[in-house]
């Protein structure tokens, strides 16, 4: 499955690209996998209507038949109790910049191949600093 064109507001694609170099050292798969993200993505000034950004809570279904429904957030600032999801989590990567109907293949901690796609897109808690 080829990766969806995914779109990053350019606060965000900043601050992720810092973080993701931080990180090169000391979790370079983790800091790959984002910063290869980033690479790949259309970047526009404000916020994508419709696509999963930072501070935005994301619908999605998976190909296990399972629906979440979860808020992509910095890692100082997750909580699965929550359902704050990190960006610096399998699926906290493969979400990011994604659109509504938009599927991306992504591998999960445990090494297992999965498939998800975004039913809905929540951006009224979106943090636009």
């Amino acid at each position: 499955m080829k990766k969806p064109e995914i779109v990053i507001r350019q606060a965000d694609h900043q601050k992720l690209s810092q973080l993701a170099n931080a990180l090169l050292e000391r979790l370079p798969e983790l800091a790959d996998e984002l910063l290869g993200e980033l690479e790949r993505a259309r970047v526009e000034p404000s916020a994508a209507s419709g696509t999963a950004q930072m501070g935005t809570t994301i619908e999605y279904g998976s190909d296990d038949g399972n629906r979440r429904r979860v808020t992509l957030v910095y890692p100082q600032d997750a909580d699965i109790a929550q359902n704050r999801i990190s960006i610096l989590t399998p699926i906290g990567t493969a979400l990011l910049g994604l659109g509504v109907g938009q599927s991306i293949k992504w591998t999960t901690n445990d090494g297992r191949s999965r498939t998800l796609t975004i039913l809905a897109v929540d951006q009224s808690s979106q943090d636009n600093d």
